[in-house]
């Protein structure tokens, strides 16, 4: 699981950069910028998923070896 999720990381950091590279700063709402910005955020926000299930493991394993 914890290989699993680094995996999940790094793959949705490529896409956040890659979307991030996308984004026209002058009118990032509008055709494609909108696309990439949504992609971006929905990226960040798998990178935020992924890091709280590895803490959460984390902290299991922690409790589990206190009882």
């Amino acid at each position: 699981m914890k290989i699993a999720t680094y995996i999940i990381s790094i793959i949705a950091l490529v896409i956040c950069v890659f979307n991030v590279s996308k984004i026209d700063f002058q009118a990032p709402l509008e055709n494609e910028s909108f696309t990439a910005l949504i992609t971006a955020i929905a990226a960040a926000c798998a990178i935020l998923i992924a890091s709280l299930l590895r803490i959460s493991k984390k902290v299991d394993s922690v409790v589990k070896t206190k009882i």
